[in-house]
């Protein structure tokens, strides 16, 4: 079974529209998600125009404050720090990765943690560590969206984790551990990767480089979340995963593109919606 991420990700947008709808009747006021991106990374362009045009769609505005590369630190942290302080922005997106020369994590704990869309803020990674309330990364709860919309069942599974950064791989450990799966996490130093693979019942992969899992590594029946993207020399995006091989022997497996990929910015805006709903008291 392919795990279709555009499909869940519509739903979750559905859900952030009428929820805005919901924040301007009470409130009269919409959502609004402020935008820093800093240098000329591709990527990063072409993520942040797909993000207001979603945005645009469930009515959440978006403020883009783009700087070229040669940024200096103390403009980019007063940036920062004046977003924090305008009640006009309830949500504020840093664009990563920064140019050489800015520190990521200066700048992340510059922005106010109630206002950080990403969730990377270390209040909120230790509130997830705590199991408390907070803003949850985008891209591992989107992974636990598609799970939950297919029917995953998560209690008792053994779960395994390829990568560990704060990103990815750490707060998803964290979820579905919140979830009551028993997680192993996997990395570049791990040893006999493929024996810990063949365990898995749900697999979940962020090591960030092209098809690191094949089928021979994969349980038969298993769950498989691949969150990698890579263009490879013929242009062709691929996973971290090699679909063809592993489809056939797992139960359900995400795509690339058209899975992980389209949640990251849906649960964004969910984060936006949230963020508005708690600072306008209407959560």
């Amino acid at each position: 079974m392919t795990l279709d991420g555009k499909v869940v990700a519509q739903k979750v947008l559905d859900d952030v529209r009428a929820g805005v709808a919901r924040l301007k009747d009470r409130t009269g006021t919409a959502p609004t998600l402020a935008v820093v991106l800093v240098g000329d990374f591709a990527p990063s362009k072409v993520y942040v125009a797909n993000k207001k045009r979603a945005a645009d769609t469930v009515g959440i505005a978006s403020q883009d404050h783009v700087h070229p590369a040669g940024l200096e630190r103390t403009a980019l942290l007063a940036l920062l720090r004046k977003l924090n302080a305008d009640p006009g922005v309830h949500a504020i997106l840093l664009q990563l990765p920064l140019p050489a020369g800015l520190d990521e994590d200066e700048a992340i704990e510059t922005i106010a943690p109630e206002k950080d869309a990403d969730g990377l803020h270390p209040e909120n990674l230790g509130r997830l560590l705590a199991g408390e309330p907070g803003v949850v990364p985008c891209t591992p709860a989107g992974c636990l969206e598609i799970l939950d919309h297919y029917g995953c069942e998560l209690k008792g599974a053994e779960a395994v984790v390829i990568g560990r950064s704060r990103l990815v791989g750490k707060p998803l450990a964290q979820l579905l551990l919140a979830r009551h799966a028993t997680v192993t996490t996997c990395h570049t130093r791990t040893r006999d990767l493929a024996a810990h693979t063949r365990r898995a019942d749900v697999l979940c992969v962020a090591s960030g480089r092209p098809r690191t899992v094949t089928g021979d590594m994969v349980k038969g029946g298993a769950w498989v979340i691949d969150v990698g993207i890579n263009r490879l020399e013929t242009g062709k995006l691929v996973g971290d995963v090699d679909f063809e091989s592993v489809a056939a022997r797992a139960h359900a497996v995400t795509p690339v593109p058209g899975g992980v990929g389209p949640m990251t910015i849906a649960m964004l805006l969910r984060n936006t919606l949230r963020a508005a709903e708690r600072q306008l008291g209407a959560a």
